[in-house]
């Protein structure tokens, strides 16, 4: 097992002491230095939720198991446009999101270091994931919102415990006020800055590899940060890697149009971040301006053979009906990938597997 994380700017590794949440000489992000190694032998079935997958994890061998049973979601195959997709069901995770296979290994990863309480800015899910894994593992927990967050996600981080600190004014204020919080002093459980829980969402990729006993064609799932994205993919290029696939699938990343940074970018370079606002939008899971591993991100799209898909809002709520119709219940984030799959329906290379990521009760609207 590999477990050297570094710098991406200047190289320097994850210090030895401490938890900081960007490199502190030169502010890079850190991330991991190469690929998990996957091994089928090494699944341990006994273990609960994601920690089956553990040799695949790159934690540290002192990190304990922090699960609440997140991981082994249904795989349910269901009609879209006249052809079959399987969904695969993140909604059904403890918490209720994707969130609570990065949150398992990341608050693992904090206690190996003896953290005891921590901060986390969230629209909602990634709060209401941390504040369950840190009430599991006996840490503390503020979480910084925007004003906006769902009322079910904020009552939820709430109920675990954590406490709620609401910020006026955009997503990205809340990104702010608590970067101020962790330059304070604040231990910074960040999901966008550590890379600690991406090995947690690419055991997504072995889940649906092991269910369906190949590698997907295509993948289609929603992305603010894309972190998700990111972890997925590492996981089939560690199956592909490993020998138990011979291609990866195309990744299909869809974000709200209303604030779609990483589809404006792999549309028009560069440039395209000039006129990207972060609007207002039902999709608040995806309202994501400055994605900081937009780089990484992009470049496994890319290397997969997918693109970025951006969905207008009044497409949203309908493909949340489609999805509800099929009995799926989702959030407006989740839904938007419905109208995505439309968009390349007539192209992606079966099997086809969609990725609801959030589940409808956190949404307070109708």
């Amino acid at each position: 097992m590999n477990e050297i994380v570094a710098c991406q700017n200047c190289g320097r590794p994850y210090p030895e002491l401490g938890t900081p949440f960007r490199c502190p000489t030169c502010g890079g992000l850190f991330d991991h230095e190469s690929l998990t190694v996957f091994d089928l032998a090494q699944v341990e079935p006994s273990q609960p939720g994601i920690w089956r997958y553990r040799h695949a994890l790159q934690l540290p061998e002192n990190a304990p198991v922090v699960s609440l049973g997140e991981g082994n979601t249904p795989l349910i195959w269901a009609e879209a446009y006249g052809r079959e997709a399987a969904f695969k069901l993140e909604f059904t995770n403890p918490t209720g999101s994707f969130k609570d296979r990065g949150s398992a290994a990341l608050v693992s990863y904090l206690r190996s270091r003896d953290v005891d309480s921590a901060v986390e800015d969230s629209s909602g899910n990634a709060g209401a994931s941390y504040a369950a894994y840190a009430a599991r593992a006996g840490m503390g927990a503020r979480v910084y919102v925007p004003d906006s967050a769902s009322g079910p996600k904020r009552d939820q981080i709430e109920a675990y415990g954590a406490e709620v600190v609401r910020i006026m004014g955009p997503r990205s204020n809340a990104a702010e006020a608590v970067v101020k919080a962790a330059e304070h002093g604040a231990v910074y459980a960040s999901h966008a800055y550590l890379p600690f829980n991406l090995p947690g969402y690419a055991t997504a990729a072995y889940e649906i590899y092991e269910a369906m006993g190949s590698a997907p064609g295509s993948v289609v799932l929603p992305a603010g940060q894309g972190g998700l994205a990111l972890g997925l993919s590492r996981g089939f290029a560690a199956l592909r890697i490993a020998k138990y696939i011979t291609k990866v699938p195309a990744i299909f990343a869809v974000q709200a149009r209303a604030c779609a940074p990483l589809w404006a970018v792999s549309q028009y370079g560069a440039a395209g971040m000039g006129w990207v606002t972060e609007g207002e939008t039902l999709a608040e899971g995806v309202r994501v301006r400055h994605p900081l591993r937009g780089d990484a991100v992009l470049r496994a799209v890319d290397e997969s053979g997918g693109r970025f898909l951006a969905v207008d809002e009044e497409n949203i709520l309908p493909g949340r009906d489609e999805l509800a119709h099929r009995g799926f219940y989702v959030e407006p984030t989740s839904a938007i990938v419905w109208d995505a799959l439309g968009q390349i329906i007539s192209l992606a290379v079966e099997p086809i597997v969609v990725i609801l990521t959030g589940s409808g009760l956190k949404y307070a609207g109708k």
